[in-house]
């Protein structure tokens, strides 16, 4: 018992660590075995894939009922909710963009998952009437991310348009939620023996050049936070409030640096308040409706992430992606980064669906979630920072646009 509980209170993200290095030095060492650690392997690999759909289905929906009663909400939700959603298509953009000039995904060893074509494409035509299930029960079943998702806002929506008589639904859906993130937790402490055996296998078979693909996404995460953050959020601080960038990245750094060190965007939610309230000078009316909303929906460095990968994905699985196939996983991939839940690595699990949407089977995108997993820490931790500076951009947005941002800090001039 002394050992368990001293393996329990190692952190997660050590363990995966350890995983990994293990894996290194089990494939590099001793090849020819890898075949029985295998079903490690394999065992996490389908953990991952019964956790899919469940979580895209109850996510998404608790997510949009959550938002209470949008008459409630008023002028300050309404712009809340437009500017995020602004924010997310933006970031599922650069992340695709930078995909596709960097080609990280190219030559990647995904564990067994070989490059295939996706057969004959549904028309454009199949593809909307397909958006809208016949029925729910098969569309759950068969794993057809696009109905799900449909029938997901559609629940949300309708949970808050029904008022009263809806509560009891949200909070179900919200119970619902808490039971499958508690699930989530259950299944990541069985993630450093499927690292273990993932890594020993992929280094049996190529070698230390599988980090180079790991290297790249890492890179292109970097670069699109920071593309965010220096140009997106600083155009729209500047543009639209006055407020000097010196002023606004000097007053939330302390936000930036928990959002770097948790990656959860719930967690940093205090501290985006307290700073909005003392260093940007956004009342707290506006500051504990904005953030709360923006810890929910407002991800945009999850939506790069997510946009970025799928297309990564689709190049090591050698697929060459269409002009339709761009705009389905675009709009997919916002969607899943609405949905998404504020917790560590929660958007690896809404890739299936983005990834479904374009033919990409279920298996295979467990098989690109396992591959990432032992590195997504650090990349988890690098996309919350503009998620937190997203929000915190917003907040100080609609302050200004409702007349309300303290002239103290809103000074005007050079940056």
């Amino acid at each position: 018992m002394t050992l368990v509980r001293a393996w329990f209170q190692i952190a997660l993200w050590k363990r995966v660590l350890g995983g990994l290095a293990l894996g290194v030095a089990f494939g590099l060492l001793w090849p020819a075995a890898t075949d029985t650690v295998a079903i490690l392997g394999d065992l996490f690999i389908r953990l991952i894939r019964m956790l899919v759909v469940p979580i895209v289905f109850v996510t998404i929906a608790s997510g949009v009922s959550s938002l209470g009663d949008p008459k409630r909400l008023g002028s300050v939700g309404g712009r809340t909710i437009g500017l995020f959603a602004v924010l997310t298509g933006i970031g599922v953009a650069i992340g695709m963009v930078l995909a596709l000039i960097v080609e990280p995904g190219i030559g990647a060893d995904l564990g067994g998952a070989e490059p295939r074509p996706l057969g004959d494409p549904k028309s454009t035509y199949d593809q909307l009437v397909g958006i809208v299930p016949t029925n729910v029960f098969e569309a759950l079943v068969a794993g057809d991310m696009l109905a799900i998702i449909f029938f997901s806002l559609m629940l949300g929506i309708a949970t808050i348009l029904a008022g009263d008589a809806g509560k009891p639904v949200a909070s179900l859906l919200q119970s619902a939620a808490s039971v499958l993130f508690q699930m989530i937790r259950v299944v990541m402490e069985t993630t450093p023996f499927g690292v273990f055996a993932l890594t020993a296998g992929a280094i049996a078979a190529n070698g230390l050049a599988v980090f180079t693909n790991i290297g790249l996404l890492a890179l292109c995460v970097a670069l699109g936070a920071l593309f965010q953050m220096g140009v997106v959020h600083s155009l729209i601080v500047r543009v639209f409030t006055g407020m000097r960038l010196k002023v606004f990245f000097r007053g939330i750094i302390d936000a930036l640096a928990v959002a770097f060190s948790t990656a959860s965007s719930s967690a940093t939610l205090p501290v985006a308040l307290r700073v909005a309230r003392e260093n940007l000078g956004v009342p707290m009316p506006i500051a504990s409706t904005v953030l709360p909303i923006g810890a929910a929906i407002g991800k945009d460095g999850t939506a790069m992430y997510v946009g970025l990968l799928s297309l990564f994905s689709l190049q090591a699985l050698g697929i060459t992606p269409s002009a339709d196939m761009l705009v389905i996983i675009f709009l997919t991939a916002a969607l899943a980064a609405f949905g998404t839940a504020p917790i560590p690595s929660a958007s690896l699990f809404m890739l299936a669906a983005v990834l479904n949407a374009v033919g990409v089977t279920t298996e295979q995108a467990a098989l690109i979630v396992g591959f990432i997993l032992p590195f997504d820490r650090l990349l988890d931790m690098m996309r919350t920072v503009p998620s937190a500076c997203a929000n915190l951009a917003a907040a100080t947005t609609i302050a200004h646009w409702e007349g309300e941002l303290g002239s103290t800090e809103r000074t005007r001039g050079t940056v």
